[in-house]
């Protein structure tokens, strides 16, 4: 027979688990109160996407790195473009306020979502901006959608696959999808909360953390269990798409234009950066002193980036428009 003291003891970890969760719930819904979806949402085929616009002129769409959303971009980064451009800034499948169907974190499935955004929009060719694993989607949707991609500028990319996984993105790589569907209900919102402040120290490494991007910067989303999921299945994603998705960089034929922090810590700027830049017939390569998070850390610095590598893009459309 089953006695009072061993009944305590199976009861703990349900009663710990069930806390957790509770916990976890009540945080994700101050999180969303504190920071509401921004824009409007946009229904492609397999997902509905988060979507904010600022500006007109020709179409820049901005697209966010993993684990992130687009604050990252309305940080400041998107509000300088906005003068001349027509900014889209959008949350990534499963990433922020925008949805995921089973199966959706590969690359070629998250830029077909784009692709059907920039049709939506009536935008035809977009020039595409890139940030770490947005870069890698960015250069996907090039690839596999050529006729909807005007040119690319590309921020600190994710170019080539990894053998080992940056220390600030470890706790992601837990292979078995129910294990991480336990985590994000359970652990994954307090481990955050603890160690969130350095994790954070580490992705911005060797520049600080603007004291203000918990908010303005939307970090405190990634505290709820869908972004901890969405992150987790982009990260398991890469391994079996970034080979083949590196073998094709030879056959692009747009303008490609790469930023890079030379004491990133994320992403080596020389195999991500020059190693792009060497695949790519005519890829331009920039870097300056910095980290892995420039839209944020050096907006000043991304926007004329940006806008020359935009300019570039967009100057044989205008030579073939000439009388």
């Amino acid at each position: 027979m089953i006695g009072p003291v061993t009944t305590a003891l199976l009861a703990t970890p349900a009663l710990a688990a069930a806390a957790l969760a509770l916990l976890t719930q009540r945080v994700a819904r101050k999180v969303e109160t504190a920071l509401p979806p921004r824009g409007r949402f946009i229904d492609v085929p397999g997902t509905r996407l988060h979507v904010r616009e600022l500006g007109s002129g020709p179409a820049l769409l901005l697209v966010h790195g993993l684990g992130g959303q687009m604050a990252h971009f309305t940080y400041g980064l998107a509000q300088r473009l906005a003068d001349r451009y027509r900014v889209i800034v959008v949350d990534r499948p499963g990433s922020g306020y925008s949805q995921r169907h089973a199966g959706g974190a590969g690359l070629r499935t998250q830029a077909a979502a784009l692709a059907a955004l920039i049709d939506t929009l009536g935008l035809e060719r977009a020039i595409v901006v890139g940030h770490s694993l947005g870069g890698a989607v960015a250069l996907t949707l090039a690839l596999e959608h050529p006729d909807r991609v005007a040119g690319l500028a590309l921020l600190a990319p994710l170019t080539q696959a990894q053998d080992e996984v940056p220390p600030a993105f470890r706790a992601l790589t837990i292979k078995s999808e129910a294990v991480r569907t336990a985590l994000a209900w359970t652990l994954a919102t307090p481990g955050g909360m603890a160690r969130g402040a350095a994790v954070l120290r580490e992705v911005f490494a060797p520049e600080p953390v603007p004291q203000d991007f918990a908010v303005k910067g939307g970090g405190l989303l990634s505290l709820r269990p869908s972004q901890f999921l969405a992150a987790a299945a982009d990260l398991q994603a890469l391994p079996d798409e970034l080979p083949a998705l590196h073998a094709r960089y030879a056959s692009l034929r747009l303008p490609v234009a790469v930023l890079f922090g030379r004491e990133d810590r994320i992403l080596d700027w020389q195999r991500h950066g020059a190693g792009l830049a060497a695949a790519v017939p005519g890829a331009v390569l920039e870097t300056v002193a910095g980290g892995h998070m420039l839209p944020v850390t050096q907006p000043d610095v991304a926007a004329a980036f940006v806008d020359a590598a935009a300019q570039r893009a967009l100057a044989p459309a205008r030579q073939v428009a000439s009388p």
